[in-house]
């Protein structure tokens, strides 16, 4: 019980955090930047994938599995928002699951962070956090911490509805780094908060997904 209300108040102090200095924004009116945003896409033979900006909105449409990093390294105590919602309706790639990020990503084994594919293994070994929230065709919520070891253990998991996906449902993302501790934050609600013994302090924010449409807008990041 005590531990539990030191998570509690861990997870209320972030909310309240009062977000610092901007140090990124991006409300995607204006085409892909190639030098700040890097895209992998898992080819799938046949299948039509796509990532653009359209109608301010960051639009990730594809197949196999898909990622996009900020090409900028993140460090000490940050705060990263957006909104973003799965799209399910008449797209050729439309399934309501996979609303994924990774953040703090490093690459213990290479200098350079983006060879990869867009394959879902192909991330294994390197060092993160990351939420996939509506994974396995919208049955679980997992928090993970990827380790050089290879090993992914979930830190927590819900396999409830209400913390499952909604159709047609935008949802304010806060993913807050402060202190020894990270948060990642759903409409106001802390989802997961862990006080990480061996903090990852410094690496790569992603948005992460596969088979699926979805649309990112007004991202920020924020120093604390």
């Amino acid at each position: 019980m005590k531990k539990l209300l030191i998570l509690l108040l861990l997870c209320q102090t972030a909310f309240a955090q009062t977000p610092g200095k901007l140090i990124y924004a991006d409300d995607f009116s204006k085409p892909l930047d190639a030098k700040t945003w890097v895209t992998e896409i898992e080819p799938k033979p046949g299948a039509t994938s796509s990532v653009q900006t359209k109608n301010g909105a960051l639009v990730l449409d594809t197949r196999g599995g898909v990622t996009v990093w900020l090409n900028k390294v993140l460090s000490g105590n940050i705060q990263i928002e957006y909104d973003r919602q799965v799209l399910v309706d008449t797209g050729r790639n439309d399934r309501l699951s996979d609303f994924n990020q990774f953040w703090m990503a490093s690459d213990p084994h290479h200098t350079n962070l983006f060879t990869r594919s867009g394959k879902f293994e192909e991330y294994d070994n390197l060092q993160l956090y990351y939420v996939g929230m509506g994974g396995n065709t919208n049955k679980t919520t997992r928090f993970r911490k990827y380790l050089e070891n290879g090993t992914k253990p979930v830190i927590k998991e819900y396999l409830d509805a209400p913390h499952l996906l909604q159709k047609g449902k935008t949802y304010h993302i806060k993913i807050v780094v402060k202190n020894g501790t990270t948060s990642y934050w759903v409409n106001g609600e802390c989802y997961f908060t862990y006080d990480d013994p061996q903090l990852l302090k410094s690496g790569y924010f992603g948005f992460r997904s596969t088979w699926s449409r979805q649309e990112v807008r007004n991202f920020r990041v924020y120093a604390l």
